[in-house]
């Protein structure tokens, strides 16, 4: 059997870092066993699907690196839908509701009165209802009538689950206006896509034991099915009250990088410590669904960002030459571990390539440095070799002889290792800056 799976967003806005983690969890654990990761956009709500928004997630999905191996929109598939509706109602599966919404809120109203879950009655079964409301012009909805029984599978990350299908409403797969709401399609497309593994939140755990019916009333075999927990705050509040609106076009633009946001929503939750990789390969070596916890995924903005840094303090110079013009292997190998965004490389370069402004704490002390600069040509070794020798000239040591030169020769308390940084800036602009001149 090939693995495959499937990521079905909805082209209505932004992929936010939760449904960006479903993606990244199906596109991981499909790569690690060498299977298919399919991207189906969900856009049958033609009044609230946008063609920006669908052309947002390909770009956010490129930028995270998750590369679909096939695609398609449900737009595209509305005459499969309707087969596998008239399949259903030749079976007998499917019936005609006519409730209106003012019917059924005062039915739920009801029943929450009387301490009773909100469980459709069924009323449109009832032969007198259905010629009465039939007679009145009532366009139907269609229900799929479930079989009032215990739905059981074994959930990859939950284990064993049974659900009583009796404690749900018979779902409505189609609205009075032809429409198809979600159910249908989603396995529908299941079905006809040869999806093998359902990866997704733990919010779809119930309505699971519907599709489960539906799968089975279609004759088709149901698919294997894996819930996680859902990302919370880092304080354990839900999401949405806070970072609800944290999509990845916003990481992308305040300047975190996809493997950092990778690696982070790859291993919150999970068993693996939370450190940065090097490539999504490794990141699918490590997936296991035995190491995802049960309890909520929490995402911290300031762990997010203290793991871009260190992602970035092990990104080799060739990954990143193409993104920094003017910035070569040397230069980038002084500045990389003084980064927590890549766009911080601008100003450490400077250092080297622009001119400084020097703050001349110690005159004495600059100056007897710039008597005691060697002459070029310069490696790492120059920096403690010279130090030494101010050290020796002038009795300072300790903070009150390097803070002074750093001031100096960077116009900043800190920055890059300066056995690094003094060979790529180079003895004339160094002796200028001594002297306390711009350079």
């Amino acid at each position: 059997m090939t693995v495959t799976v499937r990521f079905a967003p909805s082209p209505t806005g932004l992929l936010h870092v939760g449904n960006a983690r479903t993606a990244l969890l199906n596109f991981l654990f499909a790569k690690k066993l060498g299977g298919r990761f399919i991207l189906r956009i969900d856009d049958t709500d033609a009044a609230r699907s946008t063609k920006e928004f669908e052309e947002a997630i390909y770009r956010d999905l490129a930028w995270l690196g998750l590369a679909h191996d096939a695609h398609d929109r449900q737009a595209n598939r509305l005459a499969k839908y309707s087969a596998a509706f008239y399949r259903l109602q030749a079976s007998g599966h499917i019936y005609p509701a006519y409730e209106t919404e003012e019917e059924l809120d005062r039915q739920r109203g009801l029943l929450k009165a009387r301490r009773l879950p909100p469980i459709y009655n069924r009323g449109s079964l009832d032969p007198a209802n259905k010629s009465k409301w039939e007679a009145e012009g009532r366009p139907p909805h269609w229900r799929f009538k479930l079989s009032r029984s215990k739905i059981a599978w074994t959930d990859l990350v939950r284990g064993p689950v049974e659900i009583d299908t009796a404690s749900m409403s018979d779902p409505v797969l189609v609205r009075a206006d032809g429409a198809f709401l979600y159910t249908l399609p989603s396995v529908a497309d299941d079905i006809d896509m040869a999806i093998s593994h359902v990866v997704r939140g733990e919010d779809h755990v119930t309505n699971t034991a519907a599709q489960i019916e539906i799968f089975r009333a279609l004759g088709a075999p149901v698919p294997h099915f894996a819930h996680f927990p859902l990302l919370v705050g880092a304080g354990g509040e839900a999401l949405s009250k806070r970072l609800g609106s944290l999509s990845l076009q916003q990481l992308r633009q305040e300047g975190f990088e996809p493997l950092a946001v990778a690696a982070y929503l790859a291993k919150i939750g999970t068993s693996d410590p939370v450190e940065p990789r090097l490539s999504l390969a490794d990141l699918a070596a490590d997936f296991d669904f035995a190491k995802i916890g049960r309890a909520p995924a929490h995402f911290d903005p300031e762990e997010l960002l203290a793991l871009n840094a260190r992602a970035l303090h092990l990104t080799p110079y060739a990954a990143v030459a193409a993104r920094m013009p003017g910035i070569d292997a040397a230069l980038w190998d002084a500045i990389r571990p003084n980064l927590t965004r890549l766009s911080d490389a601008t100003g450490l370069a400077a250092l080297v390539s622009g001119r400084v402004t020097p703050v001349i704490e110690d005159a004495a002390l600059t100056a007897a440095a710039a008597a005691s600069l060697p002459p070029e040509p310069w490696t790492e070794e120059t920096w403690p070799a010279w130090t030494k020798a101010v050290a020796a000239a002038t009795g300072a040591k300790g903070r009150g002889l390097y803070h002074p030169l750093r001031l100096a020769l960077t116009g900043r308390g800190d920055g890059p290792e300066l056995k690094k940084l003094l060979p790529l800036i180079g003895r004339a602009k160094v002796l200028a800056r001594l002297k306390g001149e711009t350079a």
